[in-house]
């Protein structure tokens, strides 16, 4: 048989066709992560009532740093199943923190606190110390489990514990005012990512709030001499 000469249209046609495949094997991109953070935090007033109270009007407050175990220091968000291994912490394959979870919170309860008094950061104590000025009292959070827990397949929470202590610097060294556990859960509107985050924000907010309630009342039982 005579060989079939090919024109060149035909090769180019070719070409195209295996260029066409090759391109079509080829992996798809990664798909990014979602980036969750604790949003804008709850709307305040168009116009704060007369009589609220200046940030000066309560003892100033340092606040340390967060401690937080290992596992707490990355930006996954992690769930537990409550109901087969509650031992075991999962992370969510697509959804990330935008920070890790003890600076969000940290942030989240600065700005909380910085509503009513002074805040200041670990370096601005240590400069006010330093300058023979009177320290204020620090708050030192460790933040111990922050999960999206679930108690059965369908029910799950957000699950937040942290422990507050309050010290005080005096001439004869620290003195602890006083230390508590603080544990939070709140229902998550979904067996997800998504409704993971919304209950971690929503006990978050809870926590805060009864941190900055119990630093308000040991200050005003142990008021400063």
């Amino acid at each position: 048989m005579n060989a079939i000469r090919k024109t060149p249209a035909a090769i180019a046609l070719g070409c195209a066709l295996l260029l066409a495949a090759g391109c079509g094997a080829l992996p798809d991109k990664p798909a990014r992560a979602t980036l969750y953070d604790f949003g804008p935090g709850p709307a305040m007033p168009a116009t704060a009532p007369a009589t609220a109270p200046a940030a000066a009007t309560l003892a100033t407050l340092s606040l340390a740093e967060f401690e937080s175990n290992t596992r707490l220091d990355g930006t996954q968000i992690l769930y537990r199943l409550g109901y087969a291994d509650a031992n075991e912490l999962r992370p969510y394959g697509q959804s990330r923190w935008s920070l890790p979870p003890s600076q969000l919170l940290r942030q989240r309860l600065r700005d909380t606190l910085s509503e009513r008094r002074m805040v200041l950061g670990p370096e601005e104590a240590a400069t006010i110390s330093r300058g023979r000025g009177q320290a204020p009292d620090t708050l030192r959070i460790s933040l111990d489990e922050f999960s999206h827990y679930f108690e059965s397949a369908s029910a799950s929470v957000g699950l937040v514990r942290l422990r507050a202590t309050l010290v005080r610097s005096t001439a004869a060294g620290d003195r602890v005012l006083g230390q508590r556990l603080f544990t939070v859960r709140r229902p998550a509107p979904s067996a997800d990512a998504p409704g993971g985050v919304k209950a971690l924000i929503s006990a978050s907010d809870a926590a805060v709030a009864e941190v900055v309630q119990w630093v308000d009342q040991l200050q005003q039982q142990q008021p400063r001499q």
